[in-house]
């Protein structure tokens, strides 16, 4: 019999702490990281496994759907057929509900994760290196712009955008062991945010909410994520088409020059009143 059991964002650990020269034993929550492996099914091709990625079990299927657009293989929300959990009879109950199926509507257009080889194993340090990296990036954009609407923006509005997001970090408030993404309109007004303990998985989670509609934004949107600004994390940015990618610590060199080569505005450091403008300080006001 298939088991009901669906993971939950965290589990309870027995823990003694230190504290003042006394220990104390007591439970504390620590954040569920579990295996999610993605696998793609298009007409025609039968499905099969291309990625697997550690995350926080929750909006499963906003994840796969989310990282399948910023791969290049969906579109939009007319591309995609279904999203579900995989009913594999072979599957064991560890393996339940941590395999998520993407079926397209369309021919495969773009193997995802062709940036490396074999199958993808995501996690903070995938990627590949220099000018190629970004072509690459564009390459697998083919049919959606290179660059993104040139709107003024608030100066003001994206350095309060992470303090705004970090109050609606439920998770954080109960392990301190996730990171955050978010999705705001230029005027401020976040319209979704999702946790994770990939800040990757999260950028993907709150892409695929407005795949699937569990999410809705009106005009262009703006990109607000806890953490670095590394490569991953602005190449799922362009590939969303976002304004501007905001973010509390700094950006890499790779990913300055991939949000100039897409004209997307990128802010790093965007706390306590600062916020440094890395690309696109001539749009802000």
């Amino acid at each position: 019999m298939r088991s009901d059991r669906r993971p939950g964002p965290t589990v309870r650990a027995g823990v003694r702490e230190l504290r003042d020269g006394r220990w104390t034993a007591h439970e504390d929550k620590v954040v569920t990281e579990e295996p999610l492996e993605v696998r793609l099914a298009s007409p025609g091709v039968p499905a099969r496994r291309v990625s697997v990625t550690m995350r926080t079990p929750g909006h499963d299927f906003e994840l796969a759907a989310g990282w399948m657009f910023h791969e290049g293989v969906l579109d939009g929300p007319d591309d995609l057929q279904q999203v579900a959990y995989c009913t594999d009879r072979d599957l064991t109950p560890e393996q339940e509900l941590n395999v998520v199926t993407v079926t397209t509507s369309v021919a495969e257009r773009r193997t995802p994760g062709g940036r490396y080889p074999g199958i993808t194993s995501a996690s903070s340090a995938c990627g590949v290196c220099g000018a190629d990296s970004i072509e690459e990036v564009f390459a697998g954009l083919a049919g959606r712009p290179r660059t993104v609407p040139q709107v003024e923006l608030d100066a003001d509005v994206l350095r309060g955008l992470p303090d705004a997001m970090r109050e609606r970090q439920r998770l954080f408030d109960r392990t301190g062991g996730l990171h955050a993404a978010g999705l705001s309109t230029t005027a401020g007004e976040l319209c979704v945010v999702r946790e994770d303990v990939g800040r990757h998985n999260a950028v993907d989670k709150v892409s695929g909410a407005l795949l699937l509609g569990t999410a809705s934004l009106q005009g262009p949107p703006v990109l607000v994520t806890s953490g670095r600004l590394g490569f991953e994390i602005v190449q799922k940015a362009v590939a969303a088409g976002v304004t501007a990618v905001v973010g509390v610590g700094a950006p890499t060199s790779l990913s300055v020059e991939l949000a100039r080569g897409a004209s997307t505005v990128l802010v790093g450091w965007s706390r306590g009143g600062r916020a440094v403008v890395y690309v696109g300080a001539d749009r802000l006001v």
